[in-house]
């Protein structure tokens, strides 16, 4: 196969990937049981991944600050009930989360 061949089926590839980042992201949630208390368009016990992307648009640290409000936990951003901490969350997997949740739950 030619160089140039392997060229074009880069987009192929990217577009049949991103399918399968956005399900293991999800699933990465459920497995954290962050679907327990969120969902992607409409509060339950915290608020709708949506919700948290609008909250922070615009942010150029966006991912690394929700990473890290993910890891810690905490209350008071979003009415009374606390959000336990993720501290068992690997740095890399807090950030595939925060970038997910800030893409719109995709």
């Amino acid at each position: 196969m030619s160089v140039r061949s392997l060229i074009a089926l880069v987009p192929a590839v990217l577009v049949l990937a991103a399918p399968l980042s956005a399900h293991a992201n999800l699933d990465m949630a459920k497995k954290n049981a962050c679907m327990a208390c969120h969902a992607v368009d409409k509060k339950l016990v915290g608020p709708s991944y949506l919700e948290v992307a609008k909250k922070y648009a615009g942010q150029k640290d966006a991912v690394d600050a929700l990473a890290a409000s993910i890891k810690k936990g905490g209350s008071g951003k979003w009415g009374p009930v606390p959000m336990p901490a993720q501290a068992a969350l690997s740095d890399a997997d807090a950030k595939t989360l925060a970038a997910w949740v800030l893409g719109g739950a995709k």
